[in-house]
């Protein structure tokens, strides 16, 4: 009785997802992926293993998820905090500071997203729609405000996207190899590269 209440009914709940993209969340950051299995993240988010592989059919999978999950809920909070160009930089210092804070998903991100750029990885559509998605919801946000962005003469909002996308992935990778080097002071450095002080 309490195994066939533990297995449920294999509802693909909202919910019951999100509670096994927390507990695979929790899992790779203190273990590693390699470490990870699918029956402790099983057992974290309290089902069964074969209640786990009828959400999430591998962990690669289960590994995307963690990271489109965390992409969205960076995604609202960044709509939610930074409405003028002054908010950019401190918002990103403090959002690598949050993600140097589980160096092994940043790694994660970093080989997943490499390893997805080949076409026929199971992950490869989710990173072109990020990318696509990610760049249009930042250019937008600077052509709305175009006559308040200050973004410096001759930047396109679109240019702008692409470079912010390079830069935020490129600190990462540094600092997954330099763990001492500091990517805070540069991203600062690059948000007032794109834009002009106000009345210049």
């Amino acid at each position: 009785m309490g195994e066939a209440k533990a297995r449920g009914p294999y509802a693909k709940t909202p919910a019951r997802r999100a509670e096994i993209v927390r507990a695979a969340r929790d899992s790779f950051a203190e273990k590693g992926f390699a470490k990870a299995s699918l029956r402790d993240i099983a057992e974290r988010a309290g089902i069964t293993h074969a209640g786990l592989l009828h959400h999430f059919r591998s962990k690669d999978e289960l590994l995307a998820a963690v990271l489109a999950d965390r992409d969205a809920e960076e995604w609202r909070q960044g709509l939610a905090e930074v409405d003028h160009p002054a908010r950019l930089g401190p918002y990103l210092g403090a959002l690598l500071r949050h993600h140097q804070k589980a160096p092994e998903l940043m790694r994660l991100w970093i080989e997943l997203a490499a390893a997805a750029s080949r076409p026929g990885h199971p992950a490869h559509s989710y990173f072109v729609e990020r990318y696509e998605r990610g760049r249009a919801l930042f250019s937008e946000g600077l052509s709305a405000g175009a006559a308040r962005s200050g973004l410096r003469e001759g930047i396109s909002p679109e240019s702008a996207a692409v470079l912010f996308q390079a830069v935020l992935n490129g600190l990462q990778l540094q600092w997954v190899l330099d763990q001492e080097l500091d990517i805070v002071g540069p991203v600062d450095d690059f948000v007032r590269l794109l834009f002009a002080p106000d009345g210049e």
